[in-house]
């Protein structure tokens, strides 16, 4: 499948600094967006004592498809990419969807358990929801989420008619080497602290509005994963939640015209993770030199006026599965 993000590989020349500091660029000093647009709440529900908050923004532009945009661990519909990317969608005119998955956002303490790698099911419902009130949908999930999403798409079940396309960025496609890497290697300290304090705040409100008897260990991804994230999940153990839930098992099954976007300096997503995994004609993998984790900060500016090269791509391609489906 050959988009234009094939030649935009070659045009993205990062700013000097390496896989770490384009992450903590990327996540820490997410850009501001002046972009305000009125926002339609759903509630969804996902399972018995789980739901999600979702928000719409309404398209501009009633002939082009509608964006669905999904967040990373720790993250929401208020994170700073989601916001800066729903900006530039809305001003060309695209309807965006903004998913919270359970326990996020303005769900958290709402469900009596936290999603994870695996949640397939939820993301599932919510693409029905919305599929059945947009004749056309594009899917954007990032991290955490574009995992799921590869999971999603590659299970065999069935998918809503309407959708076009989908595009996982930096999906931790083999979960056990991001757990691994991001909970043991001194250069990743940072970033695990940071992700246990989000995950630390959605737990509180759970346990503030739920009876729950997992007492989850809160030091590293790995250990929460193995006292809360498997027993929680109706998984045999850490093992089995890392062998059933990783996207790399699903890609060869996948159907749905399907990118990844993943630099070859992830801190936590490894090159060699994709080395071995079997894909089919459906799906294309990218993979610029340099970016992070969803930081891809450019030493040129972009046609926006930023240097927010993830975005750029990100817009390139929602205009191009656009067109593809415009000019059938």
């Amino acid at each position: 499948m050959f988009l234009e993000i094939d030649h935009l590989m070659s045009t993205f020349v990062p700013v000097s600094g390496g896989g770490i500091f384009q992450t903590i660029i990327g996540s820490q000093f997410p850009g501001k967006s002046k972009f305000s647009p009125e926002k339609k709440s759903h509630t969804i529900d996902l399972d018995v004592d789980a739901i999600s908050i979702a928000f719409e923004i309404e398209a501009m532009d009633k002939d082009k498809p509608t964006v669905l945009l999904a967040h990373g661990m720790g993250g929401c519909s208020e994170s700073g990419y989601i916001k800066r990317i729903v900006a530039k969608l809305g001003l060309q005119g695209y309807g965006v969807i903004l998913i919270n998955q359970r326990g996020s956002g303005p769900g958290m303490g709402l469900s009596s358990s936290l999603w994870n790698g695996g949640s397939s099911e939820d993301l599932a419902k919510m693409i029905d929801y919305f599929s059945q009130r947009h004749p056309h949908l594009l899917l954007i999930c990032f991290s955490l989420s574009g995992n799921i999403l590869l999971k999603y798409l590659g299970e065999g079940r069935s998918t809503p008619p309407g959708l076009i396309g989908a595009m996982a960025v930096n999906p931790p496609v083999d979960l056990r080497v991001a757990s691994h890497i991001i909970s043991t290697h001194r250069s990743c300290w940072l970033f695990n602290r940071y992700y246990m304090r989000l995950i630390g705040n959605q737990m509180r409100a759970l346990k503030k509005n739920f009876r729950n008897g997992i007492d989850p260990e809160l030091s590293t991804i790995w250990n929460f994963d193995a006292s809360y994230t498997a027993p929680a999940g109706g998984y045999k153990d850490l093992d089995d939640y890392y062998d059933q839930c990783s996207g790399k098992h699903y890609l060869k099954n996948i159907k749905t015209a399907t990118s990844i976007l993943c630099s070859l300096d992830d801190p936590f997503v490894p090159p060699e993770v994709f080395k071995d995994v079997s894909v089919n004609n459906h799906v294309s993998i990218y993979q610029p030199q340099g970016g992070g984790h969803m930081g891809y900060i450019s030493r040129h500016q972009t046609p926006h006026g930023d240097r927010r090269w993830m975005d750029f791509v990100l817009l390139e391609w929602v205009r191009e599965m656009s067109e593809r489906r415009t000019s059938k």
